[in-house]
């Protein structure tokens, strides 16, 4: 029987993904450890790798397909001597729902899948043949069986699902099926809930901000939000929702630190050039090495105290914000942090991080300085229990011994967890 290669989990907050792009086509051979796709997840692109031997015989989820579940079937392999014939068989297998969890073959690190040797329950809905050109998989309950980005596009051009025929596995309806019911006619939605029948607006909640362009003849242009922006604008919602920050903000005179990195670039190897940015993170590993308190996350039970320091750094990326972590940065010289932070930061941007690079980490840097922002309060990265925000380092007038002086001032503003660090 054929491999199921399934959606994999390519990290722990990841539910679905994106297809970016298939590396093999049907009829190539794959051998253990090719590169097969690249998957989209909720932090960047990776690649999925072949764990078993075979050629590619058919794949069921086309590339650019968003919203795919987790273990949800992506393509077929055929074992060595399978004759192409048992594709069909597989591929109208009766298998549960991707969402009940069960019935998926397991899944290993890199995204392939072992066999099932388990036969799957025949779901309900399927009691007869399916007609030639069958409309949307159900299951007992009626429930249709659509990917969220689908459901979503079906409602805004007000189809009815039940009308559509869904493409992918087991007739789940995807974002190609609705753009082609769309242009070819498909039935409207039942007139009982027409798009314009917004839900009430709960109270305290603002209008919908489309709602408001079209009412009022604004022009716009949709830029349609990444699996990356998404879950970053759910961790920070949920972040100054449920964490209690304060602030805490001090004037740092860095005239000597600036000279100490221009006498460390001048007699520093070929290569190296340690950035303000590399003295901040290595300063703040040591600051919370002799004080350990704020190394530190709440949980309901206890505070975890970190006996190592990771400091996560942010780092902006064309499809949002990422943090990139460097492990036990107080054990590490300043040339190995500025390597690491070059590496690790051309990577997040062009999206080729490994899970374990940026996910973790005990406390957070967001340096803002080379934008001329003077000073702002960063939003806690959870489960952390601090994050500090760098302005930028400005010349302007000190008293010094009560005599005016000029001093290079740089602004650093720690955003504290009040359950975890107290104010002194």
């Amino acid at each position: 029987m054929p491999i199921k290669i399934l959606m994999p989990a390519l990290s722990p907050t990841m539910t679905e993904g994106t297809l970016a792009s298939w590396q093999k086509k049907e009829g190539d051979e794959v051998n253990a450890g090719d590169v097969i796709a690249e998957i989209e997840t909720d932090k960047a692109t990776m690649e999925v790798e072949a764990v078993d031997e075979g050629v590619m015989g058919r794949i069921l989820v086309a590339e650019g397909t968003e919203g795919v579940p987790v273990n949800e079937v992506i393509a077929l392999l055929l074992e060595d001597g399978e004759d192409a014939a048992a594709l069909d068989t597989a591929a109208s297998a009766d298998t549960p729902p991707p969402s009940s969890g069960n019935g998926s073959a397991p899944v290993s690190g890199n995204g392939a899948a072992a066999p099932d040797t388990a036969p799957a329950a025949a779901p309900a809905a399927a009691q007869a043949p399916a007609p030639q050109a069958a409309k949307a998989s159900t299951d007992s309950g009626g429930r249709i069986f659509a990917s969220p980005l689908a459901r979503r596009l079906a409602q805004e051009a007000g189809l009815d699902l039940a009308q559509i025929t869904g493409s992918g596995p087991n007739g789940r309806i995807v974002k190609s099926d609705v753009l082609a019911a769309k242009s070819g006619g498909a039935k409207p939605a039942p007139a009982a809930a027409p798009r314009a029948a917004a839900a009430p607006v709960a109270a305290g909640a603002g209008p919908d901000a489309r709602q408001l362009a079209d009412a009022y003849g604004i022009p716009y242009t949709e830029a349609p939000n990444s699996n990356v922006r998404k879950v970053i604008a759910r961790r920070l919602t949920e972040a100054k929702q449920t964490v209690p920050h304060f602030y805490l903000t001090v004037d740092c005179q860095i005239d000597a630190l600036l000279a100490a990195r221009k006498q460390m670039n001048d007699s520093a190897p070929e290569g190296v050039k340690l950035s303000v940015n590399d003295l901040v993170i290595k300063a703040a590993a040591l600051a919370l090495r002799k004080v350990p308190a704020a190394n530190a996350s709440w949980t309901d039970s206890a505070i975890l105290l970190y006996d190592r320091v990771d400091v996560a750094v942010a780092v902006a990326t064309d499809g949002g914000l990422i943090t990139p972590i460097i492990k036990d940065t107080a054990n590490k010289g300043l040339a190995e942090i500025s390597a690491e932070m070059k590496d690790l930061a051309a990577r997040a941007r062009a999206g080729k991080l490994k899970p374990e690079e940026f996910q973790g980490g005990t406390f957070s840097v967001s340096n803002l300085g080379m934008f001329g922002i003077k000073d702002f309060g960063a939003i806690i990265n959870p489960p952390q229990g601090c994050i500090l925000a760098v302005g930028a380092g400005a010349q302007q007038p000190v008293v010094r011994d009560g005599a005016l002086a000029v001093a290079t001032v740089m602004s650093c503003t720690l955003s504290v967890d009040h359950r975890v660090v107290d104010g002194a």
